[in-house]
């Protein structure tokens, strides 16, 4: 496996990658959500990439940049093991040079939901990841459906600026409690960690009520937002259902495909889940199909 850290090492490599490329973005502290994304690329790829970049420009002031958990020797390990090739990882200096004063700003779909809590966070992410894709020129590349709303991002600003780069969205993994993998579960008291199964929990019940018949936007959020709020250990942030396609919030009963995404702080770290309306889209299919697709 080869790791590169400078710019020009990445180009003179790039062309002598075989066949198609899949491209995995990641800040690191790897588990088996990212596994699962490396896999799913191997399944479409002849090579498989990804990048270690723990980006600043997404983390708001006071939030866990310099905590972010860390682990490269850990990482590496994981990834030469699930077959990457090639992997990314770029400082801060590189990625952000004296006097960079270029941002890509996607608007509409980045509204609401984690752009209404951390209002600079989706710049950050959008001119990251514009700048990883034409670093990499990968055919595709896999997110997870945990970051619903970045994948709707994403999908747009590829649309938008022509990028020729397939995105694929994979399912949420999970602990075998429930829990949503994510790399700051590590912040998590074993206290704490029972009260942050309220997501999952939430999402179940309210998956239950609509697969019963129960299409009434106003009750399905007011049950979400009453079941968690009940978790004394848990404070919620948001509680959204909107279309899966546009994240236009629903104040109606709706045909189309629907994104149920919930937000809380557990102790120190935000979580974060999400489930598709019908429950028979959370596939890594119906995801890609339905998460953020964009009719050109």
């Amino acid at each position: 496996m080869h790791i590169i850290d400078n710019i020009a090492d990445l180009r003179a490599i790039r062309p002598k990658l075989r066949g198609k490329v899949g491209l995995v973005p990641t800040m690191g502290y790897l588990h088996d959500g990212h596994l699962s994304l490396i896999s799913a690329a191997k399944d479409v790829s002849d090579t498989v990439v990804a990048t270690i970049f723990v980006n600043p420009t997404q983390f708001a002031e006071g939030e866990d940049l310099t905590t972010y958990p860390r682990d490269l020797p850990r990482d590496f390990a994981l990834l030469e093991e699930a077959g990457v090739e090639l992997v990314f990882t770029p400082t801060p200096e590189l990625m952000y040079p004296p006097n960079f004063q270029t941002w890509v700003t996607v608007e509409q779909v980045t509204q609401g939901r984690e752009g209404g809590q951390r209002p600079e966070h989706f710049r950050g992410v959008t001119t990251v990841v514009t700048k990883l894709f034409n670093l990499m020129k990968a055919d595709s590349a896999f997110f997870g459906q945990k970051d619903a709303q970045q994948v709707v991002v994403i999908r747009q600003m590829v649309r938008d600026l022509n990028i020729p780069i397939d995105i694929q969205v994979c399912p949420i993994v999970r602990e075998s409690d429930g829990l949503a993998l994510s790399s700051r579960n590590v912040y998590l008291s074993a206290e704490d960690r029972k009260a942050a199964l309220i997501l999952n929990k939430t999402l179940h019940e309210i998956g239950a009520l609509y697969e019963q018949g129960e299409r009434n936007p106003g009750t399905l959020r007011e049950l979400a937002i009453k079941k968690i709020s009940a978790e004394p250990r848990a404070k919620l942030d948001y509680v959204s259902l909107a279309t899966a396609d546009s994240l236009v919030e629903v104040d109606t009963p709706s045909d189309k495909p629907l994104l149920l995404s919930v937000a809380a702080q557990v102790s120190k770290p935000r979580l974060l889940d999400n489930c598709l309306l019908p429950l028979s889209l959370n596939t890594r299919e119906g995801a890609t199909q339905t998460l953020g697709k964009i009719n050109t």
